[in-house]
């Protein structure tokens, strides 16, 4: 009898122990899924995050690149072009290469390519505008030329906008500009 109820005593206790052992390492499994599936909602935020920002700061760079080379144009038609007008354009010509640079690096592969779009009307009229300045326009570049090609821009511009605001999910894409 007595080795009987030890029998049932000791597997009563390594059946409790056990089963303390097992509930610990169930509640260790949940917990560890719990915290992983928390970092990878935290890194699709922060991901969607930083595409936001650096859409924001690309639309606005690129909209103040066209709007420099607009006044370029401008001043060239009333007069001489100043060191003070160069270097608004450079600057902005720079923060957006600046931006357009960042972009290549998050932005995926259907907003990137309506930015690359961008930015290369923005430097094949940057480029015009600086051989108008200097007086050595390619055949058939005016400064009329120059401003077909800005109005062109900015419908690119919008339709970046649009694959920006669908991939980040604010827009489905229906509205235009």
């Amino acid at each position: 009898m007595e080795v009987g109820a030890m029998v049932i005593a000791v597997t009563g206790v390594v059946g409790t122990l056990g089963g303390a052992l097992l509930t610990q390492r169930g509640s260790a499994r949940a917990k560890r899924r719990e915290m992983e599936l928390l970092h990878r909602h935290d890194a699709v935020r922060e991901s969607e995050a930083l595409r936001r920002s650096c859409y924001v700061e690309l639309n606005r760079d690129a909209r103040q690149f066209t709007t420099a080379l607009n006044r370029h144009l401008h001043v060239m038609r009333e007069g001489a072009v100043e060191d003070v007008d160069r270097d608004a354009l450079e600057a902005a010509k720079d923060a957006h290469r600046d931006r357009y640079s960042e972009a290549q690096m998050i932005a995926p592969d259907e907003v990137l390519a309506r930015a690359r779009l961008v930015n290369r009307a923005l430097y094949q009229l940057y480029g015009q505008v600086k051989r108008l300045e200097r007086g050595a326009p390619a055949p058939g570049e005016t400064v009329g030329t120059a401003a077909r090609a800005k109005d062109e821009v900015w419908e690119l511009i919008a339709a970046m906008r649009v694959a920006m605001r669908q991939d980040l999910g604010v827009s489905d894409g229906s509205l235009s500009a």
